[in-house]
């Protein structure tokens, strides 16, 4: 069952957690360290400062990403294991639910409970969704 509204959140002081880049499974700085300033379109409101990729940094995220996906446990994982990953995920998601839609509102500008009802609930969904069809799909 998805998390019903928490009595007592306060989604007013949530702040992102993490603002680097995400390469090869590590929370990095761009490779100039040139940072960007997001805002909360509703109020105008700075979110936080988050780092801007450069070419070099997408390329290295690629290349990692084809090097994962070559030589990474994925592709050797049977699809019975895939799918317990991606149920792990919908669970971790849902897990953070009322984080995750506090900070889907706040930089989309949208209210608390359509980004819980709607943007979050979906991904949960969704996640579960694919992760059952993980061992039905063949050829």
């Amino acid at each position: 069952m998805l998390s019903k509204v928490t009595r007592g959140f306060s989604h007013a002081n949530i702040k992102p957690r993490a603002t680097q880049l995400l390469i090869n499974g590590k929370f990095v700085n761009s490779s100039t360290g040139k940072t960007f300033d997001t805002f909360n379109p509703a109020t105008e409101e700075k979110i936080a400062s988050v780092q801007e990729a450069t070419v070099e940094d997408v390329n290295k995220a690629v290349k990692a990403a084809r090097n994962a996906f070559d030589n990474g446990p994925w592709r050797r994982m049977g699809a019975a294991e895939r799918g317990r990953l991606m149920y792990k995920l919908a669970d971790l998601v849902e897990k953070n639910f009322d984080e995750i839609a506090a900070l889907e509102a706040l930089d989309n500008g949208k209210p608390f409970g359509f980004a819980k009802a709607a943007d979050i609930n979906l991904v949960v969904r969704t996640l579960r969704y694919y992760a059952g069809w993980a061992d039905k799909i063949h050829g």
